[in-house]
């Protein structure tokens, strides 16, 4: 870990990384019951960092409070090749337009397969609110540069509107951050949010799933696959 603290970013956010490639690279075997404690022991740290790190673990599904210890879920190789396909082709768009690796029309193209796609297999009710869902999201991703977890669970009350501002809050102690809107993405929240407000008056989430709560990773990767 003393390698990883001249980093400029939270020892929190330092532990959750490490565990979070200890996990997906096998190093805790799915199954494996783990504790608060002796994490903190293995990587020479206090509790609450690590306290921090697993509740951020926990949000994405990769370990489970199971009341005997944490267990790891990890992640299935399906998933973990949907999570890495995300990364690159969206959160990666950001890179790779910055370095001028990726032309207008390439990024057009991209974004005009959002527009058109049509989710099937739902009620109808269902599909729509995908549809709408879907352009905005992954148009957050690219214009911000949050992670796709931080949008997933991103509060209405988190977002900001009128100044054009997303307050990111992280962990138990509720570190956070604010990430500016580019005023193209903020008239796309707008429109989207007064949308939303109409069908689900009083939402929780930004992005709210059918039973008013946040989205999964499994629904972003689902439909990411099928655009």
């Amino acid at each position: 870990m003393n390698s990883m603290q001249h980093r400029n970013v939270s020892l929190a956010e330092q532990i959750f990384e490490q565990l979070e490639r200890d996990i997906l690279s096998g190093r805790y075997a799915r199954g494996e019951i783990l504790s608060e404690m002796g994490l903190a022991k293995q990587l020479g740290v206090s509790r609450t960092p690590v306290r921090e790190a697993i509740r951020r673990l926990e949000q994405e599904n990769i370990l489970q409070e199971t009341g005997r210890g944490l267990l790891v879920v990890g992640i299935s190789q399906e998933d973990m090749l949907d999570m890495y396909d995300i990364r690159l082709q969206i959160e990666g768009l950001s890179a790779r337009r910055a370095a001028e690796r990726i032309t207008d029309g390439e990024l057009a193209g991209f974004f005009a397969e959002c527009d058109s796609y049509r989710p099937r297999g739902g009620s109808a009710e269902v599909n729509m609110r995908n549809k709408r869902t879907l352009p905005v999201l992954f148009r957050l991703l690219y214009s911000s540069g949050i992670r796709t977890s931080e949008a997933r669970m991103l509060k209405r009350g988190n977002v900001d509107l009128d100044l054009g501002v997303l307050r990111i809050v992280e962990g138990k102690g509720k570190s956070e951050r604010l990430v500016a809107l580019h005023p193209s993405m903020l008239e796309v929240m707008r429109r989207y949010d007064e949308l939303m407000e109409a069908a689900f008056p009083g939402r929780a989430y930004f992005f709210p799933n059918g039973a008013g709560g946040h989205l999964d990773r499994h629904w972003v990767s689902y439909h990411f696959r099928n655009i």
